[in-house]
């Protein structure tokens, strides 16, 4: 049905509507047993009915996004309030003060639970402290009755609060878990493909060339490169895997990103990717943009080393910041070249690399000398990156 809600906190809402319906046939069954001992006998029943009709809206409601928003939940808790306050009226002087319990009863603490599922615990404990209140100002006082009730909302609101932030939490992993599970299926049965066709047939072509020689070994240099570099590419996390989204660049979920696994896909015979062996997490942002800054690096390498160089890529996790070198054995950087090249407006290595660490709080390092290649070095510090 359009406009019908669902997600993993529907079957609280379906809860929250048990308890109201089962509060109000508490409730109910009170007040038609003594509303005949009221101040206003009649006054009781309106109550009865407003409450019946209010709790029948507010059961409609919650199947639809528009039942479980902020201002018809904030309208729920007024209502539950009045309705708490109407009993000064209906209810004699002698049933105010002498311990009889609300007209509303049990059927307040619904609002309370209702904004403890929309908000969490903070909220459901300030929909408390309101319903408290007119249950205080109803009684005109503290009584022991009174203090229990109030702390039971209190109760009320808070756990159901963290509960639903713990199922809101599952649900997410168990989402992630079945996106990576099928990444990984996924993965495996291409590279079964691929290593028993492709792979296969690259080997095949390297082996025969070189044994050839002449211009065709040049063809079996360029299938040795390509079957590395497919390699690399079937051993690299996929995204689901790396953290983020398979649909997009953005994180799969709120959690962290491992740096590592966004960077194998950069392993080719040229290029070698040192990493620690367990996974160097950051937030998605920063994962992302450091191994931009990283391909960049590597580009330039290509671009003024040749296709030829060879580049290494180190990444170290120190805890406090993260590092990620990247050095080649080109011909090096004459002195003031960077700064000739910024002067120029070629920006390359300052937009590329230095803006993007920059802006993550980080610094980038380049040392090079003629003839003795050139080393990158980023720096992010791990607080830059939360």
């Amino acid at each position: 049905m359009p406009g019908v809600r669902s997600g993993g906190d529907t079957p609280l809402w379906r809860a929250v509507v048990v308890f109201r319906l089962a509060a109000l046939a508490y409730a109910g069954a009170l007040i038609l047993g003594t509303y005949h001992t009221y101040a206003h006998p009649s006054g009781g029943l309106v109550v009865l009915a407003l409450m019946a009709g209010w709790t029948g809206l507010m059961t409609l409601a919650s199947r639809f996004a528009w039942g479980r928003c902020w201002p018809l939940l904030a309208g729920d808790l007024a209502v539950a309030a009045a309705l708490t306050l109407s009993s000064l009226w209906v209810q004699t002087y002698q049933q105010s003060h002498g311990g009889s319990v609300t007209l509303t009863t049990s059927w307040g603490a619904a609002p309370v639970l209702g904004a403890a599922v929309r908000g969490g615990p903070w909220a459901g404990a300030a929909a408390a402290g309101l319903l408290g209140s007119s249950t205080i100002a109803t009684r005109q006082g503290i009584t022991v009755s009174t203090a229990g009730s109030v702390v039971l909302l209190f109760l009320a609101g808070t756990v159901s609060g963290y509960v639903v932030r713990l199922v809101v939490r599952a649900e997410r992993q168990l989402s992630a878990a079945a996106r990576l599970e099928a990444a990984t299926r996924e993965r495996e049965r291409l590279a079964r493909g691929i290593h028993d066709g492709v792979l296969q047939v690259l080997t095949l072509v390297q082996r025969r060339g070189a044994e050839l020689g002449g211009e065709v070994a040049e063809l079996a240099r360029l299938a040795g490169e390509q079957e590395v570099a497919l390699r690399g590419l079937v051993a690299a996390p996929t995204p689901a895997e790396a953290g983020a989204d398979p649909a997009g660049d953005g994180p799969a979920g709120d959690g962290p990103v491992d740096l590592c696994g966004l960077l194998a896909a950069e392993r080719s015979s040229h290029v070698t990717l040192s990493t620690p062996a367990s996974p160097v997490p950051l937030a998605p942002h920063a994962a992302r943009e450091l191994a931009a800054a990283v391909r960049a690096a590597l580009d330039n390498v290509v671009r003024h080393a040749g296709a030829s160089a060879r580049a290494w890529v180190l990444v170290e996790d120190l805890g406090d910041e993260v590092v990620v070198s990247v050095r080649d054995d080109g011909p090096g950087i004459p002195p003031g070249r960077l700064d000739r090249a910024a002067a120029e407006g070629r920006l390359g290595v300052a937009l590329s690399m230095r803006g993007r660490v920059r802006d993550l709080g980080g610094t980038v390092g380049v040392h090079s000398a003629p003839g003795e290649g050139t080393e990158v070095e980023l720096r992010i510090p791990r607080a830059a990156t939360r």
